[in-house]
């Protein structure tokens, strides 16, 4: 098996992830600063937050920077302790497990990276931006290894940043939002060069990921189970390769998918080259399975697999460059293949449906688009109404 690192792909093999004392399941890409370091906070620390008993003791070197049985306090203090206007890397461990409110956050400075060997259960509610995880107008943040349970707005949330990476991250939540990252502090400069290597959500009220005004991102793999929204959503998001999105009853009831694309997500300057790269999607149920809109494309997705969706198997509507599926798909029962158009914006154009069979459904094109080709289609009890 090869996994995908920082600086290109390297050989390995890995027969679960077993991160912070959880097992999280099927292997996921590996950090090029992980490869050969495994297990959570086994590297060189500057600073650590250390649980024993009922007391959280944070220390940098020889200093002890704070005593007491507050979680927050303690990470906080430790991250604080790094030195000032650094601008290089500098780590902190967390080694326990214990609460924070969901209306405060664990703020991370330019120049900072984190693992959380434990699991931070959010309690409460809040309003705002507020995150257990969270970083804003910064660069060069990592966070290797973080497992979150509870009620946070949102688990890991960053806003206006740059050379951002996530590792391991395993969201078992009961609200909120999984990952969100986004440049709307100032919209006129993007997010810009981000990895995410394998992020697990499950139960959030919204979204497992979001990103909204990136450029340059890329994604191993995203699991979501029952989340209220989407799998993965991409807003505003150029230059992006994503390796797989599995979702399972993801958006169920509602017209969200287990992958998104939105709000002219792929669009460089006034058009819609191919710049949005997808491995698999693989959907169960939930809303719908794959949904492109409001002007949005330049995508291509290899292969699909979607099964059962509660609403549109696949929804194309007011999309441009788009190919689905590059070498191959199954769509089974479900709603339908949906072509479509808002009056509002211009309708489809260089839609490619291609390579797929498809299975006690439906593929139907309504309002006629642009260069719409459809090649390679197999139908099992199923039917076919397009223009072309």
């Amino acid at each position: 098996m090869k996994f995908r690192t920082h600086t290109g792909w390297r050989a390995g093999a890995v027969a679960g992830a077993l991160v912070c004392g959880m097992l999280t399941g099927p292997p996921a890409a590996v950090s090029a600063d992980d490869v050969g370091i495994l297990a959570c906070g086994d590297r060189t620390f500057n600073a650590e937050a250390v649980l024993s008993g009922s007391t959280w003791t944070s220390r940098n070197g020889g200093r002890t920077v704070y005593t007491g049985g507050d979680m927050r306090a303690a990470v906080q203090a430790a991250i604080g302790s790094l030195t000032a206007g650094r601008t290089s890397k500098q780590w902190v461990v967390v080694r326990g497990s214990g609460s924070i409110s969901a209306g405060s956050r664990i703020s991370l400075p330019s120049f900072t990276g984190i693992d959380v060997c434990g699991t931070i259960n959010v309690t409460g509610s809040g309003s705002g931006d507020q995150a257990p995880i969270y970083s804003r107008g910064t660069r060069d943040v990592e966070v290797r290894y973080l497992n979150l349970t509870g009620t946070p707005l949102y688990g890991i949330f960053m806003r206006n940043v740059e050379n951002v990476i996530l590792g391991q991250i395993d969201m078992r939540l009961s609200a909120g939002l999984g990952v969100r990252i986004d440049n709307r502090g100032d919209t006129s400069v993007k997010s810009r060069n981000i990895r995410i290597d394998s992020v697990f959500v499950s139960g959030s009220s919204t979204h497992a990921v979001e990103t909204y005004g990136v450029d340059g991102i890329t994604i191993g793999t995203v699991t979501a189970r029952n989340v209220g929204h989407s799998g993965l959503l991409l807003n505003e998001t150029i230059n992006a390769t994503v390796g797989t999105v599995d979702a399972e009853n993801a958006g169920a009831g509602t017209g969200y998918a287990a992958f998104r694309v939105a709000n002219r997500n792929g669009r460089i300057g006034t058009s819609y080259p191919t710049n949005i790269r997808v491995g698999t999607v693989r959907a169960r149920g939930g809303g719908r399975g794959i949904f492109c809109v409001s002007e949005s494309g330049g995508l291509i997705i290899d292969r699909i697999d979607v099964a059962n969706t509660g609403n549109n198997a696949i929804l194309i509507e007011n999309c441009y460059n788009i190919t689905i599926a590059g070498a191959t798909g199954t769509v089974s029962g479900g709603g339908e293949i949906r072509l479509a158009a808002r009056t509002e914006f211009p309708n489809n154009r260089d839609i490619f449906i291609q390579n797929l069979t498809v299975t006690n459904s439906t593929i139907r094109e309504s309002p006629c688009g642009t260069n719409t080709v459809f090649r390679n289609i197999t139908l099992n009890n199923s039917t076919m109404n397009v223009c072309s």
